[in-house]
């Protein structure tokens, strides 16, 4: 801290402050800026000229003969011509000890984990080297800190971009650039699958965490603008404020997932911002008025797909103004959550005025029926139809066998949900006239039987389903829980019907609470000679019948499984999981990791 430390046989040098010192007065009135520094962090000035003039009266004294000892006392063959090695001091196997207890404990953090991720391919010895490095960074002094140069012993000021000698020193600027310029630049690491990923979502949520202080993304990309839009309206963090961010004039599309916050002239912004607009995907969208959609008209947007969540206070008359003005161009629609308006009336203004629509999607439209249905059934263009009505809607069979018969065949995606009461006459006009599905849903039902839905499977001609979810087709009476003679929903003929049609190309399957599906039907579809090469998502909640032998036929058949969930799975207790697998909502049992033990629920 107060200068170079000499042998007693050098000249000791300059102090290490060129500045000249000003001490107190012996009035106290003057002190220099330096002064005040060094009192303010507890360093003696009066301190550092004693040691001073100390060191330089020592230097003066010392004759040629103890200079010329002191140089080979300090020579590097003395320990070896003497015959007493350093290394074998006591106080070197105690310094050897502690650095390798040391090394020890970096190895079993989480910041030697980290560094190794990024080292791929490296083996033990490379691990202690990278343990070592990482004691050594640790053990170096901090910025601002003075410390003598490895190579040419010169004073200098750390920095935190002080370069590291060969035998572990620090280096000075002069002896970094020499060495910078000998050595040849060395291979870039292949860096461990998957941390650019990781970093990139660190950077988004460092963003998200100082988005007020954020005045633009600048030229950001638009998946990445897509997933900064994701996070912020999860934190609620979408206002007028930050709304600024995401308004680019060149920009043909916004996805804004949470718009609570936003007020009208929010939305009349977003529309003059971005003139050149074809896609808008806003949620929460409760402030939205007819005026927003009475501008979109005057400016003749070119607008063709079209998703809202929740815009309850545009009225009908405004909806049937859109449709008639602008539904030549719809491409997609996308309604949610609508209880004071969109009835049926203004469902046909839409079918007889958008005949381009190849995606619908209404979802939880309180005023709309029957008459809905049968004006969907009129769009011959439809290759994407979603459908989940109001719970106390009661639609008929009849009204979407009309859809199913009419626009079936062009149809690449079909859900629909929560039609409780439609019977199998539904799932005949699907194996009869739909032969082009990859996506199928149909959940929430207590009338189709399992016959029905073997006999869907059994023979179609419809290519191989990548997603399929069937949740909660089961019977309801809880006061039966071994159900009708009949089995009601899927159960176990539905089930293995299912699997061999589409076993080998499913990507997505959801079964939960299909309570019916045997314990023998889960071991025919998961035997040994049974492989579900892409299958990736797999939910079996409250099977009851699944147990530890189960699932590790499961892990065994699915070799890409990334996600199982076992909700009320309870004779699952003690499994062995595979690496990058998540099994999710086991309680209380026993889980092993690649060995490792995990009582917890995951």
């Amino acid at each position: 801290m107060y200068g170079p430390k000499t042998t007693g046989t050098e000249y000791p040098g300059p102090v290490c402050f060129s500045l000249p010192l000003v001490f107190p007065d012996t009035d106290n009135n003057r002190r220099s800026a330096l002064t005040d520094f060094l009192a303010s962090n507890n360093i003696s000035a009066a301190q550092i000229r004693d040691d001073y003039d100390r060191r330089a009266t020592g230097a003066a004294q010392q004759s040629p003969e103890a200079e010329a000892e002191a140089e080979a006392a300090h020579s590097p063959n003395t320990a070896e011509s003497n015959g007493s090695p350093e290394t074998n001091s006591p106080e070197d196997v105690t310094k050897k000890r502690k650095r390798q207890q040391a090394i020890a404990k970096i190895k079993n953090s989480k910041a030697f984990a980290r560094r190794k991720a990024r080292r791929t391919g490296d083996d033990d010895d490379d691990d202690n080297a990278l343990a070592g490095q990482m004691v050594d960074e640790k053990q170096r002094p901090n910025p601002g800190q003075l410390e003598n140069c490895e190579i040419c012993e010169k004073r200098f000021t750390v920095t935190a971009y002080s370069k590291t000698g060969p035998n572990g020193g620090l280096l000075c600027a002069d002896c970094s650039k020499k060495q910078k310029g000998d050595e040849k630049k060395a291979p870039a690491k292949k860096r461990g699958p998957g941390i650019g990923r990781r970093q990139n979502q660190a950077n988004l949520l460092d963003v998200a965490d100082n988005i007020h202080d954020v005045d633009e993304f600048g030229d950001l990309p638009p998946s990445l603008l897509l997933r900064l839009g994701q996070i912020l309206s999860r934190r609620r963090a979408v206002t007028s404020r930050t709304l600024e961010l995401f308004l680019r004039p060149r920009y043909k599309s916004i996805d804004l997932f949470d718009c609570a916050k936003l007020g009208t002239d929010d939305y009349h912004k977003i529309l003059a911002s971005m003139p050149h607009l074809t896609r808008v995907n806003l949620r929460f969208t409760t402030p939205m008025k007819d005026s927003i959609f009475d501008y979109m008209i005057e400016s003749d947007m070119e607008i063709k797909d079209l998703h809202l969540d929740g815009p309850n206070l545009v009225t009908d008359d405004c909806w049937r103004r859109v449709f008639k003005k602008l539904g030549h161009r719809l491409r997609g629609l996308k309604l949610w959550n609508l209880d004071s308006a969109f009835d049926d009336e203004t469902a046909l203004v839409m079918c007889n005025n958008c005949p381009n629509l190849q995606r619908l999607k209404l979802k939880f439209l309180a005023k709309i029926g029957d008459k809905t249905l049968e004006a969907i059934s009129t769009l011959r263009h439809l290759q994407h139809l979603s459908l989940h009505p109001m719970p106390e809607t009661k639609a008929k069979t009849e009204s979407l066998v009309q859809i199913i018969a009419a626009v079936g065949p062009k149809l690449n995606t079909l859900s629909l949900e929560e039609f409780e009461f439609v019977d199998d006459r539904l799932l005949q006009h699907i194996h009869e006239h739909c032969h082009a599905l990859s996506k199928l849903r149909l959940t929430l039902n207590a009338t189709f039987t399992d016959q029905g839905l073997a006999d869907l499977f059994q023979g179609w001609s419809n290519q191989a389903l990548t997603y399929a979810d069937f949740h909660s087709l089961r019977d309801v009476d809880m006061s039966n829980p071994t159900g009708p003679p009949e089995p009601v929903g899927l159960a176990s003929n539905g089930f293995i019907a299912l699997m061999k049609h589409s076993g080998s190309k499913l990507q997505h399957l959801n079964i939960a609470s299909c309570r019916h599906v045997s314990y023998k039907a889960f071991e025919e579809v998961f035997a040994e000679d049974k492989k579900y090469p892409d299958l990736k998502y797999l939910d079996i909640s409250f099977s009851t019948a699944v147990d530890d032998y189960i699932a590790q036929c499961i892990f065994r058949c699915c070799p890409s499984l990334q996600r199982l969930v076992v909700f009320a799975c309870f004779k699952i207790r003690d499994i062995h999981i595979p690496r990058g697998l998540a099994v999710i909502g086991t309680v209380g049992a026993n889980l092993k990791v690649d060995g490792i033990t995990q009582s917890e629920t995951i």
